[in-house]
């Protein structure tokens, strides 16, 4: 069992470096759209994305399975490694072959070509230290992956920043990340090494790999249809809806400044699921009232956080787009606000999956990804060779939209909750949410944007206290949900 002591720091320090890293990176990011413009930053996104999607082919759910089984039983650790390794090794070649493959039959250029084969490389090295990392998540230690997290960031700012100045294009750029996910590598490697006493040796028990590939299979579906419901807007904006690859680099570039604004901000819910989950686990088997009060308590807070954040990103983004990231990616604004439109949505849905997976309903929950990805993909390719992004971020809202009807008519199955108590809140934070909208459009462009968000945060939680909808033991609750406060 878990010292409550343990999992509290876990959760700080995880949550911590989740938080230092976003903002590290979302500043190093307005400085690379502004560095490389619109067409170098669409080819260094598609990069990153395509390789991502190809990542769930090397990983195959092993790293879930690895850290719950060493939780299980310690002395197997060594052997459950060196298997899930030697699995590993095998699917790496497989797949950085597919890699290369698959983008040279997609006709792309030689420059996109080549940082396709650099990102493959990264993701190969990211796949390894999350392995490593896995191994002291069994041990429940989180301390020394934050710090990583950190150092990693720093790593690829310091470099990247470096060589924005000295302008020597979109390739240095991409090494910059492999200098950092190099680091990460040797540093998880000896952080496990230092914490366990393993030295990680490649085998393959077939008895052990069979067992270990059927356990997985569950978390790669998961994972495999999670990346392409996420990627799959990018990779055909790259080559669809446009009259030539420059103008698809530029749709991409475009595409994902609105898309890490919305990501930027994820790191929001993944904390208060990282402290949900355990509880609604417990109270599952032990107080199905609890379960239900803490699942609407969930909903209801990241409500009161989630519309003042979509609703204020959408009035604002005319005016701070083109001012921190330049004008030419003002084509951002709409699909920004298109995406800020299901956010909220976006944000239920991962209190929805925790009940869904702590209650041993995982492939109902994989289920619904699946439904969610294939109407994701339906749409785009639709919706993109006619509008482009705007397509793409289209697809989004709508495939968002049934994933959160789809996990909330699910979740009145498994336990009876107070649906009105739901909707009293959503009503009480959207009314508060728009009385925000109007004062903020009164004053856009007249005061700095930077003020404007001050002022609407006040202007919300004024208007969200007078409705009821907000009271002092909400905020001490949130807090504790964050681990902020004890």
């Amino acid at each position: 069992m878990v010292a409550p002591k343990t999992l509290t720091q876990n959760t700080t320090y995880y949550t911590g470096a989740l938080v230092l890293q976003k903002i590290l990176a979302f500043v190093y990011f307005t400085f690379l759209a502004r560095g490389l413009g619109v067409e170098d930053l669409g080819r260094y996104s598609f990069a990153f994305s395509f390789t991502t999607i190809f990542s769930v082919f090397v990983d195959v759910g092993l790293n879930a399975v690895l850290t719950r089984e060493i939780a299980k039983d310690k002395e197997q650790t060594k052997k459950i490694l060196s298997n899930v390794m030697g699995i590993k090794i095998i699917l790496s070649l497989f797949t950085y072959l597919l890699i290369i493959g698959i983008i040279n039959l997609m006709g792309y250029p030689e420059l996109t070509k080549n940082l396709v084969y650099l990102t493959g490389i990264i993701m190969l090295l990211d796949t390894f230290s999350a392995t490593f990392w896995g191994v002291l998540r069994g041990y429940q230690n989180l301390k020394f992956e934050s710090i990583g997290i950190i150092l990693f960031q720093a790593i690829v700012v310091g470099l990247g920043m470096t060589l924005l100045y000295l302008d020597v294009g979109v390739v240095p750029q991409v090494l910059a990340v492999l200098a950092g996910s190099s680091f990460l590598f040797f540093y998880s490697l000896l952080e496990m090494y230092r914490r366990t006493n393993i030295t990680p040796v490649f085998s393959l028990d077939k008895s052990l790999v069979k067992t270990l590939l059927k356990i997985s299979i569950p978390f790669a579906l998961t994972g495999i249809l999670a990346r392409l419901n996420t990627q799959v807007d990018t990779i055909f904006l790259s080559k669809v809806g446009c009259a030539s690859q420059q103008i698809c680099d530029a749709n991409v570039g475009i595409y994902s400044v609105a898309t890490k604004i919305t990501l930027a901000i994820h790191f929001i819910p993944l904390a208060f699921v990282a402290a949900l989950f355990p509880a609604l686990s417990e109270y599952y088997a032990t107080n199905q009232e609890k379960l239900a009060r803490t699942f609407e308590k969930a909903m209801r807070y990241l409500m009161i956080i989630a519309v003042p954040v979509a609703f204020g990103i959408f009035v604002l983004s005319p005016d701070f787009v083109p001012k921190i990231f330049g004008k030419e990616y003002s084509a951002a604004v709409l699909p920004l606000q298109i995406l800020m439109a299901s956010l909220v949505f976006l944000f239920l849905t991962f209190p929805i999956g925790s009940l869904l997976n702590a209650t041993s309903r995982q492939l109902l929950n994989t289920k619904q990804v699946a439904i969610a990805a294939l109407i994701n993909f339906i749409l785009n390719f639709f919706l993109v060779p006619k509008l482009t992004y705007v397509g793409g971020a289209l697809s989004s809202l709508i495939s968002t939209l049934v994933m959160f009807y789809l996990g909330i008519r699910a979740s009145g199955k498994i336990m009876p909750y107070n649906h009105k108590f739901l909707w009293q809140s959503f009503f009480q934070c959207f009314f508060s949410g728009l009385i925000m909208v109007l004062v903020l459009q009164l004053f856009l462009f007249k005061i700095h944007f930077v003020i404007l968000i001050a002022l609407g945060i006040l202007v919300y939680f004024l208007a969200l206290l007078l409705s009821g909808g907000f009271k002092k033991s909400d905020l001490n609750e949130m807090l504790i949900s964050l681990k902020i406060k004890k």
